[in-house]
């Protein structure tokens, strides 16, 4: 085949299939040089890739949807010529219609142009990054079960007494708080359980860096410790081990490692990863040698903020003051929140009035990992909610307008998370091989049972995720893990508390439960066998041979063909075959007898067959196969 014929079948000229040629390294001296069979089709593949990648590199940013003169402008062509397109197509619009993203890119794409989606004011400012990338603090999450320990052991760090100011010992906010440490400064959060901390996560707030698991020597691992594991794991993020209260006489070190290692969580001293301190938040011992595992693992992660950009931050805490106003407790991410920044946060908005550190002194500017208290905003938003700074008042209204309207629509739409019976179509859509389950049962006997029954539900393909396991009711905590997870929530022989059953409807998440383990053990297998790939069973139809190839303006490449076995029809899955072997696999997308379209042809009869493969050849030949789909069967 020369030259010139290879680029009339592209579609382009000598010219351009040469510089084509060039690029791509092809020992090709002029239009006339001849090439064979084998060499034509790797240039084919390697000339369409190469005008795929240039067209790809070629991008315009165009807001959806876009009118047919706004797209000519883009494009710098006249608006007729576009409008000819669609009326070859049988399509009568005007130059004012709107064309959706589709078919806009469709168009653009036949002129060598890609087209992307304006970025929005918000997301503009989100993608705004500098060079400007500085060492910054570590944002250390305290967790643990209730009464370990937590904020007691934080107090001694801080020097000073917050457990006296709450409620019964317990705490009842959510603070940042950093401290200087002879190697280096350390942000702590402050929360009152695994529960807001993973209620802020499923607001988009992963902030944590690091988490210290406290677990109290003397009582060791408790229900609400494994709750934590299983929030701060879900996180993806290092988990360091305090071992508090080791100053009474019933400490027990040695017990909570073995205890830990039952849950996949083995001390270093004990030939694993996991680091461990043990500490007294009574008398301060061992806690210098937490502080410098904390800034240790800090400098393994390398951690850096970007000190140039439009500041980013998350409040972690919100109230009313009376004097004052709204109030929000942000911890800075990004860039440096400086006063008079226009900001927006959640439904929130205003310009930055004043700000105080933790301890109350006034600031004028937060770095990244600094915590902050803002005065100024409007309102007061939700602990989670990311603040940013936008460049003036006018982006700060335009950005609230459009995220109110989304509010709306979300109202009116409830979130949909995962099923268990479009489980095989969000496989299709994601190329899902995992089911993540929050295993909840009545006694922890009936939980090992149960847990001990789904694993042996084996398969190399898919994968059965316990994402939590506890015992008794199905609780919000729950759920929350659930939504941050995208898991089913699956429970036996337990109830869901009311706060749990509005916040699934209201978060879409699936809750499941049985009474007879059966049951679970069944709807859970029946899910897996979901995200099986099905066999494909192919039943052969018929075989035609080409005699001929017609190329024609509108309908492109015809295959001149007579039916040698069975029958040929339209829209079934189709081989093109040469010396035995298949160089095409598709669909037959038209068939004619003469001038007319049908819908098969019998074997002994000739038709026109459109495969659409331009590199059809006589004496080709077109196998025509029925399929279906066989759902597998977990053994």
């Amino acid at each position: 085949m020369r030259i010139h014929e290879l680029a009339k079948e592209l579609g382009i000229g000598s010219k351009e299939l040469l510089l084509k040629l060039q690029k791509l390294n092809f020992p090709v001296k002029n239009h006339m040089s001849a090439v064979d069979d084998e060499t034509a089709e790797i240039i084919k593949q390697e000339v369409k890739g190469l005008a795929k990648k240039e067209i790809e590199a070629n991008v315009l940013e165009v807001n959806f949807p876009i009118t047919l003169k706004d797209l000519a402008v883009k494009l710098n062509k006249k608006p007729s010529e576009l409008l000819s397109i669609f009326l070859k197509e049988g399509k009568f619009i005007t130059i004012n219609h709107n064309l959706d993203q589709e078919t806009a890119s469709r168009i653009a794409y036949s002129y060598k142009i890609s087209l992307k989606e304006k970025p929005t004011a918000e997301e503009a400012i989100l993608q705004d990054v500098s060079k400007d990338l500085k060492p910054r603090a570590p944002i250390v999450t305290f967790m643990g079960h209730i009464d370990h320990g937590k904020t007691s052991l934080l107090d001694y760090i801080r020097k000073t007494n917050v457990v006296a100011k709450e409620s019964g010992g317990i705490t009842q906010h959510t603070g940042a708080y950093q401290v200087d440490t002879p190697k280096g400064k350390i942000t702590f959060l402050d929360t009152p359980g695994h529960e807001t901390f993973t209620a802020m996560r499923a607001r988009g707030a992963n902030i944590t860096d690091i988490v210290v698991l406290v677990v109290a020597a003397d009582e060791g691992v408790k229900p609400q410790t494994e709750e934590a594991l299983d929030h701060a794991r879900a996180a993806n993020v290092p988990i360091i081990v305090a071992i508090n209260k080791i100053d009474r006489e019933t400490a027990n070190p040695d017990l909570v490692k073995q205890q830990l290692s039952k849950l996949n969580l083995l001390a270093e001293d004990w030939g694993g990863k996991v680091i461990t301190a043990n500490v007294s938040a009574k008398t301060g011992k061992g806690v210098d040698e937490l502080l410098e595992s904390i800034l240790l693992q800090a400098e393994i992660m390398e951690l850096k903020g970007d000190f140039g950009r439009h500041a980013i931050g998350v409040v972690v805490e919100a109230r009313l003051s009376k004097g004052k106003g709204p109030m929000a407790a942000v911890l800075v991410r990004e860039g440096v929140l400086k006063l008079g920044d226009w900001c927006v946060c959640g439904l929130s908005w205003g310009k930055v009035k004043a700000m105080h550190d933790d301890k109350g002194n006034s600031i004028q500017e937060a770095p990244p990992s600094y915590p902050a208290e803002v005065v100024g905003l409007n309102s007061v938003p939700n602990p989670g909610e990311k603040l940013i700074v936008v460049p003036d008042e006018k982006s700060a209204r335009s950005i609230i307008e459009k995220r109110k309207e989304e509010e709306q629509r979300k109202k009116v739409t409830a979130p949909v998370h995962f099923k268990l019976e479009d489980l095989y179509k969000k496989v299709k859509e994601e190329n899902l091989k995992q089911l993540k389950v929050v295993l909840k049962a009545d006694v922890g006997g009936t939980l090992e049972a149960v847990e001990e029954a789904l694993k042996k539900i084996a398969s190399e393909e898919v994968e059965l995720v316990i994402t939590h396991r506890g015992v008794g009711a199905i609780n919000s905590s729950d759920i929350l893990l659930a939504e941050v997870t995208d898991a089913i929530v699956v429970g036996f022989k337990v109830v869901v508390d009311p706060p749990a059953k509005d916040l699934a409807r209201q978060k879409g998440i699936e809750t499941r439960v049985y009474q007879i383990v059966y049951e679970l053990v069944d709807d859970i297998k029946a899910a897996l066998e979901g995200l099986l790939s099905p066999q494909i069973k192919r039943t052969f139809v018929g075989r035609a041979r080409v005699k001929t190839v017609f190329k024609l303006s509108k309908s492109g490449i015809i295959a001149g063909c007579i039916v040698e076995k069975g029958k040929i029809m339209r829209k079934m899955p189709s081989h093109v075959i040469r010396d035995n072997e298949t160089i095409h696999e598709g669909t037959i997308e038209s068939l004619k007898r003469f001038k007319d379209d049908v819908r098969e042809v019998a074997e002994g009869v000739e038709c026109g067959i459109s495969v659409g493969y331009n590199g059809i050849k006589e004496g080709d030949y077109i196998d025509v196969y029925s399929e279906e789909k066989i759902s597998r069967r977990l053994q």
